[in-house]
């Protein structure tokens, strides 16, 4: 049957209810995109998904580069083909139990060519997350083209209402002006940003062991930092990452004891706090809603959210009612910074809860033996925003940028 028969037989209806069931069973969404090539994309998001999958989270990782599928190659999957059984595809399983679907398996084989336009691949997308039998998943890992062309726009589209976008970057002036354009792409699509990480952060010597900054060092944060996305990690250029891409040896599985596939678990560290930062509800990707009444604080430099809890300019401190409305606004100058002082001083002014888009762990520490509600990953700039979408329950959050 061809393309065209596949689509006049589509029932927009079954379409809708498969996609709608198939969303039911994922809780979290992480779109991986890039703003060019080269710079390690499919292999930061197959190492990625793995180490939430031999975390013990349920994982799954959808390739959809349509005309140039990596992932099976770097899972070592190439020659295996899905069963599809009543329109139903059942992945192929990494061992032990991470769930991967991409188009380079339904290829016949690497030289053949995949010559579609936008609504051949959007319907393939389609299929992919309605009638891939997923199961239960905490995450669906997206490895994106990249650009923010058809097929990122077609799965942010899609799967928004539960997705985080990531963001691969490495170093360079060159990148880093690319992934601008990924920020604007998301922000005007309403898709929260789990992050920035910056790949090929420094060369790795194979004998010593020392790190050399070939191609600069961190881009990545500075530009995190610049549009207020929380920054997730660097990875370093380690030549055990190319030689597992060759070898067709996953990285984290075959080298687990390096430095570098510990970056990638404090990586996966930061992005499963957006699952309970914040009192995180799994399905919105948003904040419930709490309790009204009691001052809020958020850091601020010259007027916006501030990235870094301790390195703020001002804090915008809002009186809120026990109905959940803003009664009030003032801006306070923070006393100089010591280590453990601004909880003991936000306390004294009353607060009760403090926004922030990243705090370290013993500040939080403290602000919890003094009773004071922190969430960390905040996303936006206008304070007075950030209190409201909190007051309702629809406050976006992504990882803790400044969790140390």
């Amino acid at each position: 049957m061809s393309t065209r028969e596949q689509d006049d037989q589509r029932n927009p209806l079954l379409e809708k209810v498969a996609m709608m069931e198939t969303l039911k069973q994922i809780d979290n969404v992480l779109i991986v995109v890039s703003g060019k090539g080269g710079v390690g994309k499919s292999t930061v998001a197959t190492n990625l998904a793995l180490s939430l999958s031999l975390k013990g989270f349920k994982t799954g990782i959808l390739d959809v580069d349509i005309h140039g599928p990596s992932v099976p190659k770097l899972l070592n999957l190439n020659n295996k083909i899905p069963e599809v059984k009543n329109k139903e595809i059942t992945p192929i399983i990494y061992p032990p139990d991470l769930k991967v679907m991409s188009m380079g398996f339904l290829l016949q084989g690497t030289n053949q060519a995949v010559i579609w336009r936008g609504p051949l691949k959007y319907n393939m997308i389609k299929d992919f997350i309605a009638h891939v039998k997923w199961g239960k998943l905490d995450y669906l890992v997206v490895d994106c083209p990249p650009g923010t062309g058809d097929e990122p726009l077609s799965v942010a589209q899609l799967l928004k209402e539960k997705a985080h976008a990531v963001i691969v970057t490495t170093p360079q002036h060159v990148a880093t002006i690319d992934v601008a354009k990924c920020i604007t792409f998301c922000r005007h699509l309403d898709l929260p940003m789990a992050g920035i990480i910056e790949n090929m952060s420094g060369f790795v010597c194979p004998h010593c062991g020392q790190t050399v900054d070939i191609f600069s060092r961190g881009g990545g944060k500075i530009l995190a930092d610049e549009y207020n996305v929380p920054f997730l990690g660097s990875i370093p250029l380690d030549p055990d990452i190319a030689k597992s891409g060759d070898e067709e040896r996953p990285y984290v599985h075959y080298y687990p004891q390096t430095a570098t596939a510990k970056v990638f678990e404090e990586i996966v560290a930061k992005i499963a706090e957006i699952r309970v930062e914040g009192q995180k509800d799994p399905v919105a990707g948003t904040t419930t809603t709490p309790n009204g009444g009691g001052k809020i604080a958020v850091p601020t430099t010259d007027g916006k959210l501030c990235a870094h809890f301790g390195h703020c300019e001002t804090f915008a401190i809002f009186e809120t009612s026990d109905s959940g409305t803003i009664l009030g606004e003032t801006h306070v100058d923070p006393p100089p910074h010591e280590p453990g002082l601004l909880p003991e001083w936000l306390s004294s002014q009353g607060v009760s809860c403090v926004l922030a888009g990243g705090m370290g762990s013993r500040a939080k520490e403290l602000f919890t033996e003094k009773g004071v509600h922190v969430v960390t990953g905040a996303q936006g700039d206008n304070p007075r925003n950030i209190v409201e979408d909190y007051l309702k329950g629809a406050l976006e959050t992504g990882a803790n940028a400044c969790d140390h």
